[in-house]
């Protein structure tokens, strides 16, 4: 999918908590603190149409733009991403365990304990 920019990233933001997706001018109301034009909107909108974030919904007027998939699987997207480029895995991964919190740790020796579980 890519990366996105700082404006992007608030751009979904706003759209990962409305499932329902919402228009040009929702978008710009919710985001009416960056006092943005809506053809600045519209333009964010495209491009994020044509990266694959978004879904323009024609069926209505005004379109509401949707979100692809959801900010859970963008994030696990951009850390498989990351962890994909590193020579050694193991020494980034032992890293970023020596990061995360102790309720995280236990959250993910819970995760792949179950996940081991269905494999077996």
């Amino acid at each position: 999918m890519g990366t996105l920019g700082e404006l992007e990233r608030s751009v979904m933001d706003a759209i990962w908590v409305h499932d329902d997706g919402l228009s040009a001018a929702e978008l710009r109301e919710v985001l009416s603190d960056r006092e943005l034009a809506l053809t600045t909107v519209h333009t964010v909108l495209s491009r994020l149409d044509k990266k694959g974030f978004v879904t323009r919904d024609r069926s209505i007027r005004p379109h509401r733009y949707i979100a692809v998939s959801t900010r859970e699987d963008h994030v696990a997207e951009l850390m498989t991403e990351m962890l994909s480029q590193a020579p050694d895995r193991q020494a980034v991964l032992a890293r970023f365990l020596g990061t995360v919190s102790e309720a995280d740790t236990k959250a993910l020796r819970n995760l792949l304990g179950r996940n081991h579980s269905t494999q077996s």
